[in-house]
């Protein structure tokens, strides 16, 4: 048995916010620049409406700008798509972040290709992806980023690490592997159809699960004194009726066998807004030649 640590992602989510507030403050002040953040949401999606809500509300705090663009349901992809040539065009506007998932005659892949790279602050565009596999200035997706910044506050240098992300989305496990490998760990990308999941899970001293399978990653799926990222947020029925948000992670299971492990929620999802509001801030610098701070 060993001691497993909590890596708690609500303390660094706000400690980045605050970097991020802080290098805005001094952005203003130096340069009269207040990078802004433009939000685009499709239809009524309850979960979508939440994300965008508590997007707007921590860009406010952070003293960035944000502007939201809420479209019926009904929107065609080319109605959405002239909305996007006009924030693209829009000098004002340092980042566009169109909320998924999208209403089924909109196809999402067009519409990430349209946004300008620059202003792609979810970093889904094919060139920012191209530029994190390549080593270049990309903008990050926020999810993993804010899943490295946590690896990094538990272990310190990741060099040398043996890394398994277990998820191939485009979201999360594939620009996780890339920035693993940037770290200089040895990454396994493995999926549903990798054979003996569970035996290559067991090699890795950096487990990210990032599948969306509720409790899919077993005790003895971990290594001792692993350090296990979950990435997941399921419901699962619970008591009264009310459903309870679990990880892709049996949490229970994995006391006293990982070293450390984000919990759900309170681990990786508080990071991904501070992240995107970070990507805000990297835009706005980048696009006006100014020099990025370090956050």
């Amino acid at each position: 048995m060993v001691e497993t640590r909590l890596i708690d992602g609500k303390a660094a989510a706000a400690a980045l916010r605050q970097r991020v507030a802080a290098a805005a403050a001094d952005l203003a002040a130096r340069y009269a620049t207040v990078p802004s953040l433009a939000a685009v949401l499709v239809g009524e999606d309850p979960a979508s409406e939440i994300y965008v809500r508590s997007k707007a509300k921590a860009t406010r705090e952070a003293g960035l700008a944000g502007i939201e663009h809420r479209l019926p349901a009904a929107t065609s992809e080319a109605e959405l798509l002239r909305l996007i040539d006009t924030l693209n065009a829009d000098p004002a506007i340092d980042g566009i972040l169109v909320q998924l998932p999208l209403p089924p005659q909109i196809n999402p892949q067009r519409v990430i290709e349209a946004l300008d790279p620059a202003k792609d602050v979810d970093g889904f565009h094919p060139r920012n992806v191209g530029r994190l596999w390549s080593g270049g200035e990309a903008l990050v997706p926020c999810t993993p980023w804010g899943a490295l910044l946590l690896l990094r506050q538990a272990m310190g240098a990741l060099a040398g690490a043996d890394a398994v992300v277990i998820g191939r989305s485009n979201i999360v496990g594939k620009p996780m592997a890339a920035l693993l490998l940037a770290e200089n760990c040895s990454v396994t990308l493995a999926h549903s159809k990798s054979r003996d999941l569970p035996a290559l899970a067991r090699r890795a001293d950096i487990l990210v699960a990032a599948v969306g399978r509720a409790e899919l990653v077993r005790g003895t799926w971990i290594k001792p004194g692993a350090v296990v990222i979950d990435v997941g947020i399921n419901r699962l029925p619970g008591e009264g009726g009310k459903s309870r948000l679990v990880g892709d992670v049996a949490f229970a299971e994995a006391q006293g066998i990982a070293g450390a492990i984000t919990p759900v929620p309170g681990g990786v999802g508080p990071m991904t807004i501070a992240c995107l509001l970070r990507n805000t801030l990297l835009a706005a610098c980048r696009r006006r030649g100014l020099p990025a701070p370090e956050v």
